[in-house]
């Protein structure tokens, strides 16, 4: 069990590392190119790009979750998972797109952004919006494939689309001059590159996914994403998050706040990506041992996750709090004082929330992978849109930029409380009614 779960989390955790590789070499070739504007345009797009994410995520996983508990319970009705959650990104990425062709500006305007910045950024919405379908099913095409034994084509599927985003970024940006409009293009080509890769699995002879095609069902959405509601607020949390930063930032410290936010953000999805890394590695083996019955394997499987987290946690604080300067200089190519000041506070102070993250990451996503729909809706929503929201407006007038930056620890830890109530009334229920957990 141990070794099978090692693998899973570290595969996946370089797949999900890969992921967020390029949205930080976007950051570093932008910097280079446009400077401090360039990642203010970079950051004000990060909550569409979050809630893009987060639809693809809550479908996609959620799909396969569900695939997956039905699949270990013995269910015959599994022939369509994949095609419906297809067939649903594909109808739900027609509004970004349209978004994309014909408003890409007012996107960058109702995000904060003033009219320098809008005619500079405009070709990157347009270009990344036109490809939402493309972000969406990714998560499809690498959930289902950790749900079919094959973590390794995943892996090796994100980590294939991040190095190409990499090196687009340079060729496009550079060589080309194509400028954001190349940054947008090298982005958009990735997750094409990681679909086409897990395609390698799916026209394989070890792929045992059934595919059969069929008008899209609510029904069977509706309980998909159930399961991937976790998922969901994952990732769209990010999304509320940089946009409720980005506004209260903007009216303390304008742009150039905006922009050091933005190097913390985007060090932060790394840090983020971590820890998505283990939950998502470890939801196929909890929901497999949930839909056969096996209670011990799972309670095995949560506590390794859990240790792994913690250590995680505390390698990340660490690294961040001694390396500071080096990681926030790397995206301050103009050497910009207030910038460098900006962001190594930010940094530190933002970073703290890591010390509950991590966990509260697993916990939820263990909610989701044993069919608890409920307490994973309600601990995701407190984490990723009410507690965090709350937090920094209240604390953005109490302390202002400090209190932005603590916000996340304040609204990590009351995560964590709650999280910690549901989890002993489920042990009083269950040792009440004489059930083992």
């Amino acid at each position: 069990m141990k070794q099978q779960f090692f693998k899973y989390v570290l595969q996946n955790i370089a797949g999900m590392i890969g992921v967020s590789f390029y949205i930080l070499a976007d950051t570093f070739f932008i910097s280079l190119y446009s400077g401090a504007d360039g990642i203010t345009i970079l950051n004000l797009a990060l909550p569409v790009y979050g809630l893009i994410f987060a639809i693809g995520a809550m479908v996609g996983i959620g799909s396969a979750t569900r695939y997956a508990i039905r699949k270990a319970q013995g269910k015959k009705d599994i022939d369509t998972y994949f095609t419906n959650a297809v067939l649903w990104d594909l109808l739900l990425s027609i509004p970004f797109m349209l978004l994309g062709i014909f408003a890409p500006e007012q996107v960058l305007q109702v995000m904060g952004a003033d009219a320098q910045i809008m005619e500079l950024g405009k070709s990157y919405v347009r270009i990344f919006l036109m490809f939402t379908p493309f972000f969406m099913i990714n998560y499809i095409f690498t959930a289902f494939a950790r749900n079919d034994n094959a973590p390794t084509i995943a892996m090796l599927g994100s980590l294939a689309g991040s190095l190409s985003n990499i090196v687009f970024d340079y060729v496009f940006m550079f060589p080309m001059n194509l400028g954001l409009t190349g940054a947008a293009l090298a982005t958009a080509a990735s997750p094409v590159i990681t679909i086409l890769i897990c395609s390698i699995h799916y026209l394989g002879k070890n792929n045992t996914i059934p595919f059969r095609w069929k008008l899209p069902s609510v029904k069977q959405l509706f309980s998909c994403c159930q399961l991937g509601v976790s998922a969901f607020v994952g990732e769209v949390s990010s999304a509320v998050t940089t946009a409720v930063f980005n506004l209260l930032i903007l009216g303390i410290a304008g742009n150039i706040g905006v922009a050091a936010y933005g190097i913390v953000a985007n060090l932060s999805l790394v840090a983020m990506a971590i820890f998505n890394g283990i939950a998502q590695g470890t939801q196929p083996l909890i929901s497999g041992c949930y839909g056969r019955g096996e209670k011990k394997e799972v309670g095995q499987l949560i506590r390794l996750a859990m240790g792994t987290a913690l250590l995680v946690e505390a390698i990340l604080l660490g690294g961040v709090w001694g390396f500071t300067d080096v990681l926030t200089g790397i995206f301050n190519s103009e050497g910009d004082q207030i910038l460098q000041a900006y962001a190594h506070h930010g940094m530190q102070l933002y970073f703290l929330g890591y010390l509950f993250a991590g966990v509260n990451i697993m916990l939820i996503s263990y909610f989701s992978a044993t069919d608890r729909g409920k307490q994973a809706f309600s601990t995701s929503i407190l984490r990723g849109v009410v507690a965090i929201a709350g937090c920094a407006v209240m604390m953005a007038k109490l302390w202002g930029l400090d209190g932005v930056w603590l916000s996340f620890l304040a609204a990590e830890f009351i995560t964590s409380v709650v999280i910690l109530l549901i989890c002993c009334r489920s042990l009083y229920s269950a040792a009440g009614s004489g059930e083992n957990t």
